[in-house]
């Protein structure tokens, strides 16, 4: 048994059930493996400087708490996103000899590091500093090693895994019945946070390139809405159109479902560290079309999925045609030999093995 903490910048609530919902399944998973754990992390995705002061404030206050009282009895600290999360990690190692796993999710590499010389110089003092540092992506493994010189012996891929007992094949029919949505729709669906960074503007463009492909093309956009200007002028877009609909975020059970009753999962976006949500959909057997960035080329390799470029609608339309075009192609060797390798039985041997080489870092 493992005696941790997990500090993490997202973490789910009952206002928002999946915000971070990768951390608290990982999480659960440890816990039912038979380790303590203790979660000190920010659930509420509130925007704004007074906001974000505010949650972490009240975050490095109970995460220090948390390690001076267990301070001799904690093995290692684990924190999810680099900077400022990590910085937790990082003075605990300082203060406490508390060593400590940071896992990169892409995000704290291609856009906080990028934020400015200090941010960056703290993402790398925090990564070279860890015990063990785990990538979602392979890519990201790349990036961690040539941008911070990080030592490759350190840097572990390892993705969040997804859950069978959610993310399951389900008939469409079936899916499409408990959502009371018709069998006659052809259905795009997307999930994920309402963002420009998502790819959202191409893939609003490219429905409409595609609109006269099919007699009842519909688009379904599933997420949490925190950029509300942003929002807003996607509204207006969508106000135009016909069958678009944007949806408030939906728990995993749900977005089961939503996959298993669309015909098509597109992710277009500009970066993305790993894609989890695109493996989730593979996991229920829907077609995945997804832009070629970050992880996505790994996880939709070998005709696993269809990769289109970023940041261009017309490529973006041509996969999603593809894609309905092989839309019975839905349960593939290549899709079920991906889930399985991201499988969480694969997911927790491995993470406990990096906790059991960490922990003898503290007793040496």
């Amino acid at each position: 048994m493992t005696k941790l903490i997990v500090f993490s910048n997202m973490y789910p609530s009952e206002y928002h059930p999946t915000y971070g919902i990768f951390v608290k399944n990982q999480v659960q998973l440890l816990k039912d493996a038979g380790h303590d754990v203790t979660v000190v992390a920010i659930d509420n995705p509130a925007k704004g400087a007074f906001a974000k002061l505010k949650k972490y404030a009240g975050l490095f206050v109970r995460g220090f708490f948390q390690m001076l009282k267990g301070r001799k009895s904690v093995q290692l600290t684990h924190s999810h996103y680099a900077f400022p999360t990590g910085m937790l990690s990082y003075y605990g190692k300082k203060l406490f000899n508390i060593p400590y796993v940071i896992t990169v999710h892409g995000g704290d590499i291609d856009q906080m590091a990028n934020k400015g010389p200090r941010i960056r110089r703290w993402t790398q003092r925090i990564l070279k500093g860890a015990d063990a540092v785990i990538t979602v992506g392979e890519k990201l493994k790349q990036d961690v090693l040539q941008q911070f010189g990080v030592s490759n012996d350190k840097v572990h891929v390892l993705s969040m895994g997804v859950d069978p007992t959610v993310f399951h094949v389900m008939p469409q029919e079936l899916a499409r019945e408990t959502l009371g949505i018709s069998k006659d729709e052809t259905m795009i669906l997307y999930v994920g946070n309402i963002i420009r960074a998502k790819g959202l503007d191409e893939l609003i463009e490219a429905y409409k390139q595609i609109t006269y492909t099919k007699e009842q093309l519909s688009l379904y956009m599933i997420g949490s809405q925190k950029d509300e200007q942003y929002v807003e002028s996607v509204k207006d877009r969508l106000n135009v159109l016909d069958n678009v609909h944007l949806i408030n975020p939906q728990n995993q059970s749900s977005l089961a479902k939503w996959m298993s009753a669309s015909d098509v999962f597109v992710l277009p976006s500009h970066h993305e560290g790993f894609g989890l949500v695109a493996l989730e959909a593979m996991a229920v057997g829907v077609p995945v079309v997804g832009t070629n960035v970050g992880g996505l080329p790994y996880l939709l390799k070998d005709g696993a999925g269809i990769l289109v470029e970023p940041h261009n609608p017309a490529s973006l339309a041509e996969g999603i045609v593809e894609a309905l075009d092989r839309s019975e192609e839905r349960y593939t060797e290549a899709k079920q030999r991906i889930v399985e390798e991201h499988s969480y039985d694969t997911l927790v041997e491995r993470l406990e093995w990096i906790y059991t080489m960490v922990g003898r870092t503290k007793k040496e």
